[in-house]
């Protein structure tokens, strides 16, 4: 069975199932609804025929995806009719978190809400401050790089032809980071091991978005992208997707790319 022909006989199309981090459903100026038009799912969906299936937050690593693929119901309705997946994290992970990750997530729980915001302010100013020494980062990249096969030998075993694209990080001039991302490197170097171990098909976002980032196009929190680099990382994507999922070239019912027509701001 190829992608296209995933829902066959019940008249459904293929699903894109992305799961990811922020990067895929903020714009310059924040958080969008998954059915925006201008971000990079919904632009690949269109021009594949597909519907998709955003599974997303802010602040998502590579153990998320698992998280996700083994415990949100939409996840599991969502492979069955999937005609490729996408694990479009890393970003975060590779991020400098001098304090312990455990500690920022945990941060929505404290009570009183007085205190909460006491310990949420002391966090981001020790935050910015910290992050130049660029160690540790959020997850460690032989743990993502964990986390990634497992959820790939996952979907394997339930979809055994189920194409799975992966993502090398993408790059940002954030303050709050302190324009650091001294962990990138190594977290490329694992991801594309892994890649070519278990034959997994790469798009680099930093290659797609990194002139959309360092231009005032871009969201000024200096992480997030612009409506070009929305689009870049989509074409990127796209390659990847037709050559691994043997799709079409112009897909039944595709329709152009233009965020600006279909109403992106």
């Amino acid at each position: 069975m190829t992608s296209s022909e995933v829902g066959a006989g019940s008249g459904e199309r293929p699903v894109l199932l992305v799961l990811a981090d922020s990067l895929s459903y903020y714009g310059p100026k924040g958080g969008l609804p998954s059915d925006h038009p201008g971000i990079w799912p919904n632009i690949v969906a269109r021009q594949l025929g597909w519907d998709v299936e955003l599974v997303a937050r802010i602040g998502w690593t590579s153990r998320d995806v698992w998280w996700a693929l083994t415990q949100d119901p939409r996840v599991w309705s969502a492979v069955p009719r999937a005609g490729a997946v996408v694990f479009a994290v890393g970003g975060m992970d590779s991020l400098p978190s001098p304090l312990p990750t455990a500690l920022r997530e945990q941060l929505r729980y404290v009570r009183p809400p007085a205190l909460r915001r006491v310990v949420r302010s002391g966090y981001q100013w020790l935050q910015p401050r910290l992050a130049p020494l660029g160690w540790p980062v959020a997850l460690p990249p032989r743990l993502s790089v964990e986390y990634l096969e497992s959820s790939r030998a996952a979907l394997e075993y339930m979809r055994p032809e189920l194409p799975v694209i992966g993502t090398l990080p993408s790059v940002h001039r954030s303050e709050a980071y302190g324009k650091v991302h001294a962990g990138r490197p190594g977290a490329v170097a694992a991801i594309t091991t892994w890649s070519e171990e278990k034959n997994v098909p790469l798009v680099d976002l930093a290659e797609a978005v990194r002139a959309n980032v360092f231009s005032d196009q871009g969201n000024p929190d200096g992480i997030h992208w612009g409506w070009d680099g929305h689009t870049e990382v989509a074409a990127a994507m796209l390659t990847a997707i037709r050559a691994a999922a043997v799709v079409p070239d112009s897909a039944e019912g595709a329709v152009p790319a233009d965020p600006v027509s279909s109403g992106a701001e």
